[in-house]
């Protein structure tokens, strides 16, 4: 039951015993749990009180509203390692996701203005962007540098639907080895935004990842928009290590 004495709001307490429930399986995925009056039956509070628990599930994409049916468990949402040395695509392919994608920005040499965080910044490198979809829904946009000499003439090989890291075992013949990736949230705009049918004021985790090789560090350079309403995107620590 709930303790009104306790300095935790009635309302987060409940929403933890929603929360354990949930986990012990009382409430499984998709199923629907109690309504807010009969919460606030059940355990003496009144029904805004209800509410503002079961509105913090739900901004934790816990809980999900269904408007006229009542309040379900979310499903298990796939989990996608982030950080896999194999390749984003290789990622997706490994939970048995099928993945579609779209080259947004054909890969060319270019010159890359001034950009503090870019290891390319007022270099060249060649420059690709792309589009994940997975049922038709966008749910990843990556923009993608690389190192200028060691990928000589990979604007002559066809990106279209092929996982970048094995073009580059198969072509170049290296792997990498290890690296590092910053994470923040974020927003989108203009064509970003459009790709992953967002608005602007949608939040975005944001990566930037610096891939190394034997032959140099930061081989390799992506910024990825990543769309968390639809997959919860982890990071295995020590994997490549």
């Amino acid at each position: 039951m709930l303790n009104s004495k306790s300095p935790i709001p009635l309302y987060r307490q409940l929403a933890d015993i929603l929360l354990a429930k949930i986990r012990s399986g009382k409430y499984p995925s998709g199923s629907r749990i109690p309504s807010e009056n009969s919460l606030a039956v059940r355990y003496g509070i009144g029904r805004p009180t209800a509410r503002q628990a079961t509105d913090l599930l739900v901004r934790k994409r816990i809980l999900i509203r269904k408007r006229g049916s009542g309040t379900f468990v979310c499903k298990d949402q796939k989990e996608v390692d982030l950080f896999s040395l194999a390749g984003t695509l290789s990622s997706f392919h490994k939970k048995g996701i099928s993945v579609a994608t779209h080259i947004l920005q054909k890969i060319t040499l270019k010159s890359i203005g001034d950009d503090p965080e870019n290891p390319f910044a007022n270099k060249k490198a060649y420059f690709f962007s792309r589009l994940s979809r997975v049922d038709k829904i966008p749910i990843l946009v990556e923009d993608i540098y690389l190192h200028e000499t060691l990928f000589a003439k990979i604007d002559r090989i066809d990106l279209s639907g092929r996982s970048l890291s094995q073009i580059v075992d198969e072509n170049y013949y290296m792997r990498p080895i290890g690296g590092r990736q910053n994470f923040r949230i974020g927003y989108v705009t203009g064509k970003r935004a459009k790709s992953l049918q967002v608005a602007p004021d949608t939040p975005i985790l944001t990566v930037k990842r610096f891939l190394h090789f034997e032959q140099a560090k930061n081989v390799i350079y992506s910024e990825l928009y990543c769309r968390t309403d639809q997959f919860v995107f982890s990071q295995e620590l020590g994997a490549y290590l």
